[in-house]
């Protein structure tokens, strides 16, 4: 055996992806760059500037500061403090000078309604992660799995070319007989193509993220229109009238009927809720946008793959609607990249096709291992 053919058989051998480790299930990604992004300010602000807000309210003490009369004692205006903080309830007069209430019961429940805010924000990841995390997993984990099998079979079936080309006394004879194998679709894994093909024709994954980004969209939009609800009614009103005159007291006479009272962490709430509705203002086009994205095919990924046979077929049935189950799975092999080893090497053999002289005679990347070979790549075109 010559130095050249030993050097290929060598190169060959090397070229083969070693078996998938254990590791692969275990570090597969089931969501987005994107939507990791989206959960973790949409969940996690709220969160931090609530703690912020309690934090202040146990190191400041009192959330409320009442202007009692000068007569009082220390006991009386402490009570003062308390009875008005506890009701929270503005009383004025209108423009024709008849009394009215007003409850500014929002601005002590806001920190809790953060609160709510955050669950709220959460359960779309739950429904994404319970609902359609354990299927991607199982067709991510099979995909990656049968398209590095698929590059190992061209690897092996390259192999075998070469022996059969070197036994051959014909090198005409040995290219027809190729070409006839091509045109008769012998090198082709129906398995992986019959299930991507038949993941084109599924949407439970594709309804469940259209779901998910909707809920989503949903939750940011009414959290801003309470935000706004806020604003417009209450969070330009940081004093306010309050009226102790009940129950024991309603008789007595040395106590005013309404005594000024000013809410101390007035600035802070404002802080916290303009924060968070610019914030999650800015976020709802990241959402539009990740819902959007399933309107055309990602062909980046698989493009490459075309290298391999049969893949062409595949690019030919991904000219109908893209809203489907492939189109998702798509998004998510590409967020795996790194845990699909035959990209890289594919990506390096398609760099050097494009850089090849004689790019009409390289079409796939048996016939370019072919080459590498040492093997003669004059087939004859018809």
């Amino acid at each position: 055996m010559s130095l050249s053919h030993t050097a290929a058989e060598y190169m060959l051998s090397d070229a083969l992806l070693p078996d998938p480790s254990s590791s692969r299930a275990k570090g597969l990604r089931l969501e987005l760059p994107s939507d990791r992004l989206l959960k973790f300010v949409t969940v996690g602000l709220p969160l931090f500037l609530v703690s912020l807000a309690f934090a202040r309210e146990f190191s400041a003490g009192s959330q409320i500061s009442c202007f009692s009369p000068t007569n009082f004692t220390g006991k009386q205006s402490a009570y003062t403090d308390t009875a008005c903080w506890d009701s929270l309830i503005h009383h004025g007069f209108d423009a024709e000078g008849h009394a009215i209430t007003k409850s500014l019961w929002a601005l002590k429940v806001f920190p809790y309604s953060l609160l709510v805010v955050a669950v709220l924000m959460y359960l779309p990841y739950l429904l994404w992660r319970y609902a359609a995390a354990p299927a991607l997993h199982c067709d991510l984990l099979f995909i990656i799995d049968e398209l590095d099998k698929s590059y190992n079979r061209s690897v092996r079936l390259v192999q075998h070319m070469k022996k059969v080309q070197q036994a051959s006394a014909e090198p005409e004879q040995f290219w027809e007989e190729y070409e006839r194998a091509r045109q008769e679709r012998y090198f082709e894994f129906p398995l992986l193509e019959r299930y991507l093909t038949c993941k084109q024709h599924a949407h439970a994954l594709v309804f469940i993220y259209i779901l998910r980004n909707l809920l989503l969209l949903l939750f940011l939009a009414a959290t801003c229109l309470y935000l706004v609800f806020l604003h417009l009614n209450i969070f330009f009103q940081d004093e306010f009238s309050c009226s102790i005159k009940t129950g024991l007291l309603e008789a007595e006479p040395h106590i005013p009927s309404l005594i000024p009272c000013k809410l101390v962490f007035f600035s802070v709430f404002q802080l916290i809720s303009l924060s968070v509705g610019s914030v999650y203002v800015l976020l709802i086009p990241v959402v539009i946008y990740n819902a959007l994205q399933l309107c055309q095919w990602d062909k980046g990924l698989l493009s490459v793959y075309e290298m391999l046979p049969a893949f062409d077929l595949l690019s030919r049935r991904m000219l109908t609607c893209p809203l489907n189950d492939l189109n998702v799975i798509l998004l998510f092999l590409r967020a795996n990249i790194s845990e699909l080893t035959s990209f890289s090497r594919l990506n390096a053999v398609s760099a050097l096709r494009e850089a090849t002289a004689n790019k009409e005679d390289i079409d796939t990347v048996i016939d370019f291992m072919t080459l590498l070979a040492g093997l003669e790549t004059t087939k004859p075109k018809h």
